[in-house]
């Protein structure tokens, strides 16, 4: 009987199930299932391979469906990768609550057909490539709690239609284009709890109904052009944690009421106009633990109450004229590990109460007016510390030795104050610093252990800097100097009072690049172990007294660019081994006891551009012919020798000359014609010779000639009237007994000239007047061929620029020599020099290369963009020249701002480069340069699309930021020109997109698909060119298939060192290398997000510079320390 009644029971639930899978494919589970269905048909590139109907619905990846009627509830798609667009059928899944699609690639609008999910709670959209407006009818999900659309491409406003939704509590929109402000009518949405609008264009001001929102936590709205005041209302806040308000144009006072909330912990009001005091009053917010308010107007000083906040880890102020003294209540900030106080006019003590925070890692007190001394015991207060940056203040008092005991220093920077007394040191407890400047100081009493502390240097194996200029040591340098790491790269000890030997060990320090020794008193020879310094570019050895031969391994210095040793008591010949030193751009040799004659090897150095000064010396003999091989040399001193014999007719070929001078020697002879080919020399000096024979008269024919001094000669004949020789102060002739003629200043005796009628052939005056009208056209046609560029140039000059003529760039570059040329591409090359009436400071001069089709183009299209745009990350152009070089031949140049650092390709693929990029430097300079993008897309009008992106174009400068260039193959959109046409140059290989060789038109995409590239090159090392992409392998392919999960093994072997060697700073090692890695993986998928094939599927660059910013925080939240060397 129980069997019967079990059997009866089992078929019973056998129908029901049966039953219920029927209903599966009917009724509402119907409409579900072909809703999904349609959704699933939307998506072009699918990886939802479990949505197939050998599954039910219901057990599909990413959904989920109510236990009772079977009905999707729940989608969840996030991190899918997802690509197509998003159906309007999602709107029949009537019983959804939860729906995220967050970051994936859909495109298109979204549908607005999503308002009909009246039982909808959850929407996450956020992290795709939405476009279009935020649909209205969102305000009819009733039950929205959480709406996240932000980092799509979404613009307009955001609806007013909002406001209805009264149970939201989350509104994520940053990173789109919205605009038309932050409506009022938000406020009346009472439960919201976290509001991010980040990273938009809103503009207006903040509504003071925002009030309303008592819930609220979270505020994020920097960057959004929002101006104006900021509203006291937001004081009612009194549930805010996070208030986030920088890079705005917020003017006007900070709201003292702000101290009103009093849950705030993180208060970010950096990079705004904000003018009057930082309020008293926040020293009632007892939770903050983060105030940033750098790069504002902010004065009356540094509150003493804000010591009330006991809970502050992070305090920003720089760069406000605050004036007044550093409060000691600071001191109360037990946990602070991070105080910015640079550039804030502040004076008086540093008070002891500061070095009690032992938690402190990072103090920032540069370009104060501070005094006093620093505690004995600052090792032992704060043994946390990694960076300490005193530089230019007024402290005295010596460095406390227990500096010592901070064992994580990196960075110490105490130059340009009063400190004095002996370094006690022991820099052997140091074992991570990398920079040490104590320069301008008074360390040294003449006491024999005043340089004891170098030998606590040898334990420091990372040390690349070591500056103790002008610190007072005397005494003999200790020979534990050539104990230093092999890795330091600079070694500075200029204008001391070191005497004796300079140590044979110094040779030991073989990673040296640059070494300075200046104004000491070193004796003795130099040492032949110099010879190692196989790395040394720069050394500066002048102005000591050291004394015997140079020593012949000099010559195996083959790096060496800069070589001073002049003003000492060299003596003996010059070593013929310098011939090796193939790099070399200027030698210094003046002032010592050499003698001997000039070595063959030496003038055959085609290297040498800058400068040759072998004067105040006893060198002997005739002047080799092979001094005519220095083609490019712009210098050249021998004067004050015992030369002698002719000079030779090769003198002709150093036509780059500016300066020459043979005075003081015994030369003999006539002054050979061949001078007449240095038409860019501007000081001739030939006098206290025995030079003789015809005036030479060509000398005035050398318009560029500012000074010539040929007294004490024994030439003879008329001195011209013309040239040089027209400005009696321009010239001298004293002790020339037979010249005559001349200007009456001179006080010469007429020339006895005698006239003779002559009659000229007919043949020279019909050459004469044939040489004058083909003189004549051929102005004409150079006129008309250069209107249009010397117009362009004239205007960019006019605007705001300085003038700049050719001979000045003739000069101020050596004669455009090689040393001086910094780069070379195709319509151009770039030189280096100092420019006069740009503040003696170094530029950039690019010359076009106008024999080249495209090179004139290429200088409009500079022109056309340098007059419409001006912005950090662009490089700087201070002018322009179109003119004629000496030889009548068209010239035009544009003149930049130096990038003392060089192009981000000689950094990422320079085999000679010793020092690499770290991630935050990586980091930094791919924001700086989608910053760029986005004011030439987004901010210009017209539009301007570079054209040519890649690293050879992005430069650097002092402090790493980073500058884009070259603007020759630049597009302007919008524009009625047929720019478009003019140039069948799209780009470079390897950066420039699929569609610039099917298509004419270049778009701002195209500017993208480069700056994709640019990133994956950044980040993986490797050139889009190598090698190893072939056979349909590229670049983003490589980055794409390491997605997600195996992203190191594509990231550049550099930068895993750098983050492998102790560079990251941990509070758990293994949650800090997985939230990194996720961090470079979310680097990398940027790339690929804008290196796809297909334009419209490229990311806006608005949102670049958000995303990879966004990843920036997260960096610095995990602690990344970069390499500030």
């Amino acid at each position: 009987m129980n069997f019967h009644i079990a059997f009866l029971f089992y078929c019973l639930i056998t129908s029901l199930i049966i039953t219920s899978t029927a209903s599966a494919s009917g009724g509402g589970n119907e409409t579900d299932y072909q809703a999904l269905l349609h959704f699933k048909s939307m998506i072009t590139n699918d990886p939802l391979i479990s949505w197939n109907a050998s599954f039910h619905f219901c057990d599909w990846s990413g959904v989920s469906c109510g236990r009772r009627h079977r009905r999707v509830t729940v989608l969840l798609l996030e991190s899918q990768g997802l690509q197509g667009s998003l159906s309007p059928h999602v709107g029949n899944l009537s019983f959804l609550r939860f729906f995220s699609l967050w970051n994936n690639s859909f495109q298109g609008t979204i549908p607005h057909e999503i308002g009909r999910l009246s039982r909808l709670k959850d929407l996450s959209l956020d992290y795709n490539k939405f476009s279009g407006v935020i649909p209205t009818n969102l305000s009819h999900c009733s039950k929205l709690e959480n709406l996240g659309i932000g980092d799509n491409k979404l613009v307009g406003s955001i609806p007013k239609e909002i406001s209805f939704l009264s149970k939201l509590t989350f509104f994520y929109a940053s990173t789109n284009k919205l605009t038309g402000g932050i409506p009022p009518v938000l406020g009346n949405i009472t439960s919201m709890k976290l509001f991010s609008a980040s990273e938009n264009s809103f503009g207006g001001s903040i509504p003071n109904t925002l009030g309303h929102w008592k819930s609220l936590t979270n505020f994020y709205c920097d960057d959004c052009n929002l101006h104006g005041t900021i509203p006291h209302e937001l004081g009612r806040l009194s549930r805010l944690r996070f208030l986030y308000l920088g890079s705005n144009e917020f003017n006007g006072v900070i709201p003292t009421n702000l101290s009103r909330c009093s849950n705030l912990e993180e208060l970010e009001l950096s990079k705004n106009k904000l003018v009057g005091s930082i309020p008293k009053e926040f020293s009632f917010l007892s939770k903050l633990t983060y105030l940033s308010v750098y790069h504002n107007n902010l004065t009356g000083g540094i509150p003493p109450v804000l010591g009330n906040i006991t809970s502050m880890e992070g305090f920003i102020v720089a760069e406000n004229p605050l004036g007044g003294i550093i409060p000691d209540t600071l001191g109360h900030w037990k946990s602070l590990t991070q105080l910015y106080l640079g550039g804030c006019n502040l004076y008086g003590t540093i008070p002891h109460s500061i070095f009690n925070l032992s938690l402190l890692a990072n103090i920032s007190l540069a370009e104060n007016q501070l005094t006093g001394s620093l505690p004995s015991a600052m090792g032992e207060m704060l043994p946390r510390l990694e960076f300490l940056q005193l530089r230019n203040n007024q402290l005295t008092g010596p460095l406390p030795p227990s500096i010592s005991n901070c064992s994580k220093l990196r960075f110490l920077e105490v130059n340009y104050n009063n400190f004095s007394g002996k370094l006690k040191i022991d820099f052997a407890k140091l074992k991570d610093i990398y920079f040490i400047s104590l320069g301008d100081n008074i360390y040294g009493s003449g006491e024999v252990d005043d340089m004891k502390f170098i030998d606590t240097l040898k334990n420091c194996s990372r040390l690349k800097i070591l500056s103790l200029n002008n610190c007072k040591f005397q005494g003999v340098l200790p020979t534990s100097i050539g104990n230093l790491s092999d890795q330091i790269s600079i070694l500075a000890l200029d204008r001391n009072d070191f005497h004796g030997n300079l140590p044979s060990s110094i040779g030991n320090l073989v990673g040296l690049i640059g070494l300075s020794l200046i104004e000491n008193r070193f004796t003795g020879k130099i040492p032949s172990t110099i010879g190692k310094l196989q790395n040394l570019q720069e050394a500066y050895l002048y102005k000591n007294q050291f004394s015997g031969p140079i020593p012949d391994a000099i010559g195996n210095l083959s790096m060496l660019t800069n070589l001073w040793l002049n003003s000492n008591r060299l003596e003996r010949h010059i070593p013929s081994s310098l011939g090796n030193c193939r790099n070399l751009l200027e030698l210094h040799l003046d002032d010592n006891q050499l003698s001997g004659g000039i070595p063959r090897q030496l003038l055959q150095l085609s290297s040498l551009t800058i400068i040759l000064n072998l004067s105040q010396n006893n060198l002997s003999g005739s002047l080799p012919v092979e001094v005519g091989e220095l083609k490019l040399l712009t210098s050249l001193d021998l004067s004050d020798n015992n030369l002698s014999g002719n000079i030779p007719i090769s003198i002709g070929g150093c036509t780059s000359l500016l300066f020459f001078s043979l005075k003081g020697n015994t030369f003999q002879g006539m002054v050979p014609p061949s001078l007449s080919s240095m038409k860019g020399v501007s000081t001739l000096d030939l006098s206290h010779n025995n030079l003789s024979g015809q005036f030479p008269q060509f000398l005035q024919q050398l318009t560029l000639l500012e000074y010539v001094n040929l007294s004490f000669n024994d030439f003879e004949g008329n001195v011209p009237l013309d040239g040089v020789f027209a400005n009696a102060s321009a010239f001298s002739v004293l002790g020339n007994s037979r010249l005559c003629g001349g200007l009456s200043e001179l006080g010469l005796p007429k020339c006895n000239i005698e006239r003779h009628k002559k009659s000229f052939p007919l043949l020279v005056i019909v050459i004469l007047i044939a040489s004058t009208l083909f003189s004549i056209l051929c102005i004409v046609y150079a006129s008309y061929k250069k209107r249009k560029s010397q117009l362009m140039s004239q205007s960019l000059r006019d605007e705001r620029f300085i003038k700049v003529s050719y001979r000045q760039l003739l000069k101020v570059t050596n004669g455009f020599s090689e040393a001086n040329l910094i780069g070379d591409g195709g319509f151009s090359s770039i030189y280096k020099g100092i420019l006069d009436n740009y503040g003696s400071r170094f530029v950039a001069v690019k010359v076009l290369h106008l024999q080249k089709p495209g090179a004139h183009e290429s200088f409009i299209k500079e022109c056309d963009a340098w007059r419409i745009i001006r912005h950090r990350n662009l490089l700087k152009i201070i002018t322009s020249c179109s003119s004629v070089d000496y030889l009548g031949n068209d010239f035009k140049a544009l003149v930049y701002e130096f990038m003392p650092n060089g192009s981000l390709h000689n950094w990422l693929h320079s085999t000679t480069r010793k020092s690499r990029l770290n991630l935050l430097q990586r980091m930094h300079i791919l924001i700086d340069v989608a910053s760029a993008l986005d004011y030439l897309h987004n901010h210009c009008l017209p539009t301007i699309v570079h054209c040519d992106l890649k690293p050879s174009n992005i430069l650097l400068d002092d402090d790493m930021v980073a500058h884009v260039g070259d603007f020759g193959l630049a597009r302007f959109v919008g524009t009625n020109s047929n720019q478009n046409n003019t140039s069948v140059i799209r780009g470079t290989i390897g950066y420039a997109p699929p569609e610039y060789g099917v298509q004419i038109e270049m778009t701002s995409s195209g500017d993208v698909y480069s700056f994709g590239i640019l990133l994956l090159e950044v980040m993986t090392g490797k050139n889009p060119t190598d090698s190893i992409f072939r056979e349909g392998l590229n670049i983003h392919k490589f980055a794409c298939m390491a997605l997600p999960d195996h992203v190191t093994d594509v990231i550049d072997d550099d930068l895993l060192n750098f983050l492998q060697e102790d560079h990251v700073t941990t509070k758990g090692a293994l949650a800090n290398a997985k939230n990194i890695v996720e961090c470079l993986a979310s680097i990398v998928k940027i790339g690929v997000s804008c290196s796809v094939d297909s334009p419209p599927k490229r990311m806006n660059i608005k949102n670049v510079v958000h995303h990879l910013q966004h990843v920036m925080d997260k960096l610095h939240n995990i602690n990344i320390i970069g390499v500030n060397s």
